[in-house]
């Protein structure tokens, strides 16, 4: 997507979520979703998020997976000098913020077989608005996953999932956050607009409320150097009528535990930030210039949506291809509409991890 005043956003780049331990949480999305490809891992001090860490530096421990079948990633997060808290209550559907990151697959009935004969707790797959199957999965630190179909896969790898394909987000004015979906992300076309109760979210604690539904996904395909490896994306808001709903991450800092963001990849940071301001929605956080996250780096920033969810930018700046012979990707000097060749993000490869 290609705004007039010259931003690209190319797609989710990660969902960034908040661990106690970030190799065990690693393994287990690696297994479940496979994200074995290491785009960074990185120890240092998270000095420049301090809005969101009660204003002191804080060190951490995050890295960047991908699965090469297409999606955003994760951006798995560890806080090293303190405990990460988790929410005070059982977060609902409906409750403000990042509610469950959607997983998309080939063929929802054949991953519901699998983890059922791996011993895995998910719901009976049932019929979303839209019509099609859908279930959820939890993983061992309590984050909800919700398993969809998919398409604009990358690469085909024997695997039955990609990675993330999107986020169901909770919302207390529906009308407000479909205005600035669209307006700022792109995210221009409803795909259902429904009020009521729906079976998909019935064996959801508080799933069984009365909702209004909408899934919006983009007309216009993403441009840009990473697209084909994002692909296609959709977010789904959710605002809860028979109940006051709670924000996740109240009295809690960013990297606690859950889902602390949603990143998209970005080009023309000057560009968005004059959109985002002019939209009401100016930058908390801006790192100003090119940001080290070890073997990446990249320009970043955040906005609040209507909830204060945080919505993470990063323009790209450096990416790891092959570690060992020292080739990165420079990506500052290249047309900013153009995918990379196909063969080069095949590359991205060499990084794959096979034991954490």
């Amino acid at each position: 997507m290609t705004n007039q005043k010259g931003y690209i956003i190319s797609g989710i780049q990660q969902v960034g979520i908040g661990v106690s331990n970030m190799r065990e949480a690693w393994k287990w999305y690696k297994n479940q979703f496979g994200t074995d490809i290491r785009i960074f891992e990185d120890e240092a001090v998270a000095g420049l998020m301090l809005p969101y860490t009660d204003g002191k530096p804080r060190k951490r421990l995050a890295a960047l997976a991908i699965n090469m079948q297409g999606g955003g990633g994760f951006e798995i997060w560890q806080y090293k000098d303190r405990t990460p808290q988790p929410p005070s209550f059982q977060p609902q559907p409906g409750d403000l913020g990042i509610f469950a990151v959607k997983i998309k697959t080939h063929n929802v009935e054949d991953l519901y077989k699998l983890y059922i004969a791996q011993g895995h707790t998910v719901s009976i797959p049932k019929k979303s608005p839209a019509g099609s199957d859908n279930f959820f999965i939890t993983d061992p630190y309590g984050n909800p996953f919700q398993i969809v179909e998919g398409n604009s896969w990358f690469k085909n790898e024997s695997k039955l999932t990609g990675a993330a394909y999107g986020v169901i987000l909770g919302v207390s004015d529906i009308d407000k956050s479909i205005a600035f979906y669209s307006d700022i992300l792109g995210y221009d076309e409803v795909v259902y607009d429904q009020t009521g109760t729906f079976p998909d979210l019935s064996h959801l604690e508080g799933g069984d409320g009365k909702f209004r539904r909408v899934l919006l996904k983009h007309k216009e395909k993403r441009h840009g150097a990473f697209s084909p490896i994002f692909g296609d994306s959709q977010l789904e808001l959710l605002q809860a009528f028979d109940r006051q709903p709670s924000t996740i991450y109240k009295d809690r800092l960013w990297g606690d535990l859950g889902f602390i963001h949603l990143c998209f990849d970005i080009n023309g940071m000057s560009s968005l930030r004059e959109k985002c301001a002019m939209k009401g929605h100016p930058f908390t956080v801006d790192s100003s210039t090119s940001f080290d996250m070890g073997e990446a780096a990249g320009h970043f920033s955040y906005i609040e949506d209507p909830d204060r969810t945080l919505i993470e930018f990063v323009e790209t700046h450096r990416v790891p291809i092959l570690k060992k012979i020292g080739w990165y990707l420079n990506l500052q000097k290249r047309d900013p509409r153009k995918s990379l060749p196909r063969w080069v993000l095949k590359s991205l490869a060499f990084n794959r991890v096979k034991d954490l």
